[in-house]
């Protein structure tokens, strides 16, 4: 074995050595700390279909018969759906008031939202309240509840559009 073989062979060492104890260090270090000792986390994450926006109307015989057979359906509903409005109040102070549009190439599809918010630990008042239709002037879907977060807890609120209900998991 020559000695540039050898030197080879102690540099490639030397810097496996150095990889793994770059590795090494930061598989352990720094410590990530999720959030401060102190801190919940609340997650609003929700998926909803608002109600569709303008009403079917009739289509008379002439307007049938001026389209073809394909396309001849005796109502002519519109598919744009209204955006929600959401609000969440932490402890009676407003800390989301969103609007959110549908998706989609037409606006008929569901309006989707995901906040994240780090709130103290401890007895906590929640009130989330949500529109699917422009007209409401009222929330007709909405929860208000204490709840106790502990800390390092995350909180995740959903609506289910099946029950039409709020829902804290």
């Amino acid at each position: 074995m020559s000695s540039t073989d050898s030197v080879r062979w102690i540099g490639q060492a030397a810097a496996y050595g150095v990889f793994v104890l770059f590795v090494g260090y930061f598989s352990n270090s720094p410590g990530y700390q999720h959030l401060a000792p102190d801190q919940a986390m609340l997650k609003l994450s929700l998926r909803h279909s608002g109600q569709v926006l303008g009403e079917c109307k009739q289509m008379s015989a002439e307007d049938l018969a001026r389209l073809p057979p394909t396309m001849r359906a005796p109502l002519d509903c519109p598919r744009e759906r209204s955006p929600l409005e959401i609000e969440l109040e932490v402890n009676g102070e407003t800390r989301l008031s969103e609007r959110v549009e549908p998706r989609g190439l037409h606006s008929d599809g569901m309006a989707s939202i995901y906040h994240r918010l780090n709130v103290p630990a401890g007895p906590t008042r929640l009130k989330v309240r949500m529109k699917d239709h422009v007209d409401q002037q009222e929330f007709p879907y909405a929860v208000e509840q204490e709840v106790e977060l502990r800390p390092g807890q995350v909180l995740v609120i959903d609506f289910d559009s099946q029950e039409k209900r709020f829902e804290f998991l």
